[in-house]
């Protein structure tokens, strides 16, 4: 039985949500109506029920008719419409307003199978315009329905060419509104068009074996794999005298792609014969040999103690691609993955706050297409980023996990992929069951068991697809959609109970490659796997595809046969769905079978290790300066409330607000702080309530130096996560470092050379802090491949990036520091200010080509630091705030105006060096990038005490606060602080009025 319930949006009468739900048997219209009320609710004004009556293609037949009154369907006559615009999920998509109504109904009627698919309905007098049709392809459909006569309706459906094709499938074009309940699998995907299993010939010309490397076998979608992988494959099969299967190959290409292996940092580069990974990033854990790092490099995450009870852990990760395709889905589905990456941590640990970073375009200077035909616009930049902050709102805030910590970056080479990096932080007892918790050992015998969401078709080829660029031929199923409340059900069964019962012996996250990556990173040893066991959001998928899919909010795990029935019963407590889909064994073959028949077989050396490695060269590459408007006549004063103002640095008030940093109640140093409501640079935790002991993460982020020199441009973002640390009382020698590389074009010799030396720079530097590496990700291809209104091909690389994101300590949260001035104090600086306009924010905003990209003195900048904990330990320092981007003028400024109050400064008291006595002099220190520095407020009866701790160190007084909300620079510049908050806060304030008026 097929029945359709219309709710009214009680803010807009023009909207109505759909539900269309089926149940295997007829159930009776007062049990009809009773859905209906559990499905509206006391506000809405307006609720429809609509039984389904007759065949669901039938031409001409009217589908639906009114449960009360038995008039057919028609919402435009009650309206007065001529018009209406549905958009839905497709099939295999996670829809998760239809899953949450579908579980009401199975409770309330007490029935099982059953089945509801929402979707948005939206009725107009006029024909709409493409902004009321505005839906993603990837994900959705759009059904467009026009009135020609009473009781006749003109039907069209839009989407991906599949859904499109359901227009030649209805016999009369003039039919009623819904004559199809809903998009079912065989109307996009096809049934039994394809065999279930299909060999593939590999014995063809290099040319085929870069065409089915490209497209796909039968163009399914991109293997990504090099000619020389290929050419492995074919002599491994050789070796078994069959060619591969169809699954056999793709389990391959996700096994061995970029994504998952890591082949450009794990390449021979020059000299380097080990790769950048193990020569730059591991061994610089190895040789500073820290006591603290307790699991590095060999699991989900990295971990470091907390204190003789726990560990914490952390990981971020990237999810560029998908967000450049659907924002929201691909910045919701990269938060949950990497809360994933922290519960399969060791044997779980809790996620405790998740961090983010966004890179987005400042604007679209000209229409980009996706294909030649210039039918496959890419989304505007403002679209794209309004998407990814409200994933990672819905990721966040709908599995109850804090979004603390997180900034936006903005340049325009970010329109054709966005950055979207995200964090999260966990904890976990240091043993579990009297064993240690962050050891887990697959046994023989151990079930294979999958826990979580179902297999859909969303995240076929995640792996892949995002190792290589942007560019046309996408396929609509590498988009994943999440679902946060199946996640938090997940979580809370695992954290929270069986975890503690030792009911499992590992655990991992189903993430890129799906299944086949999970069961075959545990079972390096050996398994056996029986697909048909798996449970499916739709049942024509094909083996392949649910080997592969990267359906969100699964993990796996290795089971005892003596402890499952204990888990399967903690699972169904918490409604989260069991399986098991195989065993775990030492046969050294990875086994897949299907209804019996085996279907994939595959030595597990050769799976992960028969990769070929790669040999890669550099050539230096040299940064040329784009000229640009010049701005010499200005003031200081209009100098700082320009820059102040401008997008990398001004106020992300309006995306921090939109995420919950309170619940779980542990946060000590919030993201924004003070009476101005500051953003600032790190937060402090404390997720023990019993102990003082807190948690410190920070961020540094690498970009525009690069340019010019990567050395450097790593090196700052090492200092400037470092500082941003050390300012809040961070303890330098607890401290953890996570890398995120960022790359485009990874292969040309020119961005290899910048990708060479920022490695070098982070080994040099994190050995010199003595600050180690535990866990990282780099993403190498982040270009775009597409064409502009002419149909002329363009490409579009987002520049080198790096992220450097801080875990470690604090041994007592009262002795937190947070950056806003308080009182009538002096202020001082740490540190000394270069000519280091270099690339900065100044010379972006001016012009003007002047000074050199920072430099960092670790030497100098690390006894500062250990200098500045003690001080912190004695509770001298009243505030402190690390200067970054636009420098000292710039980190004092939000001091000021976080505090609202004023100060008087001294320039020619800041310690200066290399800055010529012309008219830039005062430009230059205020605004010059140079690192190592924080800005430093001190009660005055403790002044000499904190004089005589920096007394080795360059430091200086160089004014103080004062009640008057004026910036007063002696000689220089007298600024309005009011001004400068205006200017800092307008960009937020004019975001989060566009969003109060689209939500009126």
């Amino acid at each position: 039985m097929i029945f359709r319930i219309a709710v009214d949006d009680i803010f807009d009468p023009s909207r109505k949500l759909a539900y269309v739900v089926r149940t295997p048997n007829k159930i009776g219209t007062e049990d009809v109506l009773r859905v209906r009320g559990l499905l509206s609710n006391n506000t809405t004004s307006k609720c429809y029920a609509f039984i389904y009556e007759h065949d669901m293609y039938a031409p001409g037949a009217h589908g639906y008719r009114n449960i009360e009154s038995g008039k057919p369907y028609d919402l435009f006559e009650i309206l007065g419409a001529t018009w209406s615009v549905e958009i839905g999920y497709l099939p295999g998509m996670t829809d998760n307003v239809g899953n949450s109504a579908a579980q009401i109904i199975r409770d309330f009627l007490c029935i099982e199978d059953v089945l509801v698919r929402t979707s948005e309905n939206f009725f107009f007098k006029e024909e709409p315009d493409r902004t009321a049709r505005n839906y993603n392809p990837l994900v959705q459909y759009c059904k467009l329905v026009h009135t020609k006569a009473e009781g006749v309706f003109e039907v069209e459906f839009l989407g991906n060419k599949n859904v499109c094709a359901i227009n030649r499938s209805i016999a009369n074009p003039i039919i009623t509104p819904h004559p199809i309940p809903f998009i079912m699998a065989p109307d996009v995907v096809g049934e039994g068009v394809e065999e279930d299993v299909r060999a593939v010939d590999l014995h063809v010309s290099d040319e085929e074996l870069e065409k089915i490397s490209k497209h796909g076998i039968d163009g399914r979608g991109p293997l990504n794999l090099s000619l020389e992988a290929m050419h492995a494959i074919r002599t491994y099969f050789d070796g078994e005298n069959r060619p591969p299967n169809d699954i056999e190959l793709e389990t391959l290409a996700q096994t061995w792609s970029e994504h998952c292996k890591h082949n450009i940092f794990s390449a021979q580069i020059d000299e380097i014969k080990e790769g950048l990974y193990r020569h730059c990033i591991k061994r610089a854990t190895s040789d500073i040999n820290s006591p603290m790092c307790i699991s590095v490099f060999s699991d989900n995450a990295g971990a470091i103690t907390f204190d003789d009870d726990f560990l914490v852990v952390a990981k971020v990760e990237t999810h560029n691609s998908p967000s450049a395709l659907d924002p929201f889905g691909g910045a919701e589905t990269g938060v949950l993955g990497v809360n994933r990456d922290i519960i399969g941590f060791g044997m779980g640990a809790k996620p405790i706050m998740n961090s983010y970073h966004f890179c987005f375009a400042d604007n679209l200077e000209q229409k980009l297409y996706r294909d030649r035909e210039c039918l496959e616009e890419i989304l505007p930049p403002r679209k794209i980023a309004d998407g990814v902050i409200r994933g990672v709102n819905s990721g966040g805030n709908c599995s109850g996990i804090p979004t603390t910590i997180g900034t936006s970056y903005f340049d325009n080479r970010f329109c054709g992929k966005p950055l979207v990096f995200v964090g999260s932080i966990g904890i976990i007892p240091r043993t579990v069951c009297g064993l240690p918790a962050h050891v887990k050992t697959v046994q023989d015998g151990d079930y294979i068991v999958v826990v979580g969401g179902r297999v859909g078709r969303d995240g076929i080829h995640g792996a892949t697809f995002s190792s290589h660029a942007l560019r046309e031929g996408i396929g609509a199923t590498v988009v994943q959609v999440g679902s946060p409340i199946t996640q938090k059900k997940l979580s809370d069964a695992i954290i929270k109970q069986a975890r503690d019962l030792g009911l499992y012996n590992a655990i991992t996250d189903n993430g890129a490659g799906g299944l086949s990556s999970s069961v075959g990173e545990m079972g390096v040893r050996g398994f056996n796997v029986a697909l048909d066991k798996v449970p499916l959001k739709t049942q024509s998928m094909l083996p392949w595809e649910i080997w592969v899919s990267e359906s969100q909010e699964r993990m796996t795990l290795a089971v005892p046969p003596s402890k499952y029935q204990k888990l399967a019963e903690i699972m169904q407590m918490h409604d989260v769905e069991i399986s098991i889909i195989g065993e775990f064994n030492s046969t050294g073959r990875a086994v897949v079978t299907y209804n019996g028949k085996v279907i994939m077989d595959i030595d597990t050396s050769f799976l992960h290790n028969g990769v070929p490695r790669l040999t890669l060269t550099t050539e230096k590459q040299f940064y040329t300066q784009q000229q640009s408007e010049l701005r010499t006549n200005t003031s200081v004063a209009e100098d700082l409330r320009n820059i102040i103002g401008r997008k990398n640095i001004c106020s992300k008030e309006y995306i921090i607000s939109q995420y919950d940093h309170e619940v779980q109640g542990s946060s000590v140093i919030k993201p924004l702080q003070g009476a101005g409501r500051i953003c600032g640079d790190a937060v402090v935790l404390r997720p023990v309530p019993s102990s003082k002991r807190g948690v410190v993460t920070s961020q540094g982020f690498g970009c525009r130096y690069g340019e010019v020199d990567p050395y450097r441009m790593a090196a700052c973002a090492i200092d400037t996560a470092i500082r941003n640390y050390v300012a809040v009382g961070g303890n330098i020698d607890h401290l953890a470092l996570i890398d995120n590389f960022c790359w485009c074009s990874a292969t040309e010799p020119g961005r290899l050379w910048q990708l060479k030396q920022a490695a070098r720079a982070c080994y040099d530097y994190a050995t010199a802090f003595g600050t180690p590496f535990i866990s990282g990700k780099d993403s190498m291809f982040n270009d775009f491949h597409g064409y502009n209104s002419a149909g002329q091909p363009v490409r579009i690389s987002a520049p080198p990036s790096l992220l450097i994101s801080t875990l470690g300590i604090i041994e007592n949260v009262e002795n937190a520091i947070s950056p806003h001035v308080k009182g009538m104090d002096p202020i001082y600086i740490l540190g000394t200010t270069y000519n280091e306009l270099g690339m900065s924010e100044y010379q972006a905003y001016s012009g003007l080509n002047s000074g050199s990209v920072p430099s960092v003195d670790a030497q100098t900048a690390k006894l500062m630091y250990r200098k500045f904990h003690h001080a912190t330990i004695r509770g001298i320092i009243a505030s402190a705030i690390a200067p970054g981007l636009g420098g000292l003028a710039v980190g004092l400024a939000k001091a000021l105006i976080g505090g609202r109050l004023g100060a008087e400064i001294d320039l020619s008291a800041v310690p200066t060096s290399g800055i010529p006595k012309d008219e830039m002099w005062e430009k230059s220190i205020m605004f010059s990038e140079s690192q190592s520095r924080i800005i430093v407020t001190v009660h005055e009866d403790r002044s000499a005490e904190f004089e005589s701790i920096f007394s080795e160190v360059p430091h200086a007084r160089i004014g103080r606060t004062t009640k008057d909300y004026m910036l007063k620079i002696t000689n220089v510049a007298e600024v309005c602080l009011h001004d400068l908050e205006a200017s800092y806060k307008a960009f937020s304030n004019s975001h989060y009025a566009d969003h109060c008026a689209e939500n009126l």
